[in-house]
């Protein structure tokens, strides 16, 4: 056999590991528990990003964020797949009415429920990205978090 029929040949055996490295995941999962919900209308919008500068609010534009919906009576326990390690923190909202957004009070309450990984602390606004952030270094992570409501 020459050498090109030799490289051939090696390619061929080569190319079914290529195409499964291909679809091997490429991070982790993170199981997050959902606790203390009011009811059960509506969904859950949960968002997970590395980004401090989107964290909280801006999250749904952060292009590298991982987002997950669920219907609010199938959120006991929400699975992000495929992470990969980094520094990540995941804003949560209870959507009860579905129409894809935080509802508001006339005095700036939200009028639905919220939270954040770590159940990091909200004081006159949102928690910082250092407080909610937590570690994926390859094995999975699991964690709960409590929704707030202050209406």
């Amino acid at each position: 056999m020459n050498t090109t029929g030799r490289a051939m040949k090696r390619l061929a055996m080569l190319a079914p590991l290529a195409l499964l490295g291909a679809n091997a995941p490429i991070g982790t999962t993170v199981s997050v528990n959902v606790n203390a919900m009011r009811d059960s209308n509506g969904f859950v919008r949960m968002c997970l990003t590395g980004n401090a500068a989107m964290f909280p609010k801006k999250c749904d534009l952060d292009p590298a964020a991982k987002r997950v919906i669920v219907k609010a009576s199938d959120a006991g326990t929400v699975v992000f797949h495929d992470v990969p390690p980094g520094r990540y923190a995941i804003a949560l909202l209870h959507d009860e009415n579905g129409n894809g957004k935080m509802d508001w009070s006339f005095i700036g309450m939200p009028k639905e429920g919220f939270g954040f990984s770590r159940d990091a602390p909200v004081r006159l606004s949102a928690p910082k990205f250092d407080a909610a952030a937590f570690e994926v270094s390859g094995q999975p992570v699991k964690m709960s978090m409590k929704v707030r409501y202050l209406l």
